[in-house]
């Protein structure tokens, strides 16, 4: 059976899928990243893992993949296949894509970036299914962005497109690692809401999840935290809309767990602040954590078919 390989590579463990050409998972496996042994040994984990889907493949579905994608965190070289950076996972200027290459018998590998690999995903076949221009974004740790332009992903020139968890929202506020201060992720990510919470409970352990719990009971305390996390992010969002003007706004991550008691104030947020710009159409996520590994697989399915399109017009 037809079928490539996907992972996505996170901070601590990595999901990996062999993907049919229709998009189905025809197998599905999860390990460690093992990042406490160091960047070299993630390196091979990741190199490992994908031998072991090649093999499952020819004795399980009788053929090996056909290509392979995958999707890692940090700054990523998708031109060049070079995972440049992680904090996470401490490489830098690894060649991801000539060692996966190499090591599954020369089939063509495409590297993507985890966010934007989860939003082509999301905007191909998930909640933006459908729509021209979307725009992507998890509220976790932190607080990325895909931008969605006629079925595919824009990166920037650099690598950088989508960065919407550094638009700064509050001036002169609360630093970020990146270097500036009122940074939107620093307000509205789950790690932000989470923060906040804990400080008013006096529990370090309380979450954002416990946070939303008490908003839905009423809890006057919570429901400030929550509503000063709505009125950041709508904030945020309103460059963004007003800087892409997408048709759907797919929001996911954590945070987006919390259903309607996030996106009932969120869409009104949003709306409010609205003047020229058209207001999208706002929607959860669809795919959950599995928005990665198919992404993965899109893109492994994309070069597949260009690089045999170049090849038949040779």
């Amino acid at each position: 059976m037809r079928h490539v390989i996907a992972l996505d590579v996170g901070g601590t463990g990595m999901k990996a899928a062999l993907v049919g050409a229709g998009g189905e998972l025809l197998h599905q496996a999860r390990r460690a990243t093992g990042r406490d042994r160091g960047p070299d040994a993630v390196a091979a984990g990741i190199l490992d893992f994908a031998a072991e889907l090649r093999a499952y493949g020819i004795e399980h579905l009788g053929a090996p993949a056909l290509a392979a994608g995958v999707a890692v965190p940090g700054i990523v070289d998708e031109e060049r296949g070079i995972a440049a950076y992680s904090a996470n996972l401490g490489w830098r200027d690894l060649p991801l894509r000539g060692l996966l290459t190499e090591r599954l018998g020369g089939v063509p590998v495409a590297l993507g970036h985890d966010v934007r690999t989860g939003g082509l995903a999301e905007g191909r076949i998930g909640a933006g299914k459908g729509a021209d221009r979307f725009l992507f974004v998890p509220l976790g740790t932190g607080i990325a962005g895909a931008i969605g332009i006629a079925g595919r992903v824009e990166s920037g020139a650099h690598g950088f497109a989508g960065e919407v968890g550094h638009i700064v929202v509050r001036p002169g506020g609360t630093p970020c690692p990146c270097g500036q201060r009122g940074c939107l992720e620093r307000y509205a990510s789950a790690a932000a809401v989470s923060e906040a919470w804990a400080s008013v409970t006096g529990n370090p352990e309380a979450d954002a999840a416990d946070c939303a719990k008490a908003v839905d009971g009423g809890d006057p305390e919570a429901r400030e935290v929550w509503q000063n996390a709505v009125d950041a992010l709508a904030d945020g969002l309103l460059t963004a809309l007003t800087l892409l003007d997408p048709r759907t706004l797919i929001i996911g991550g954590g945070l987006a767990e919390a259903g309607d008691t996030l996106f009932t104030p969120l869409r009104e947020a949003v709306r409010s602040r609205v003047t020229f710009q058209k207001l999208p159409t706002i929607v959860p996520a669809a795919l959950g954590d599995t928005a990665g590994c198919l992404g993965a697989g899109l893109l492994a399915w994309d070069l597949l078919n260009k690089t045999n399109s170049s090849e038949a017009t040779r």
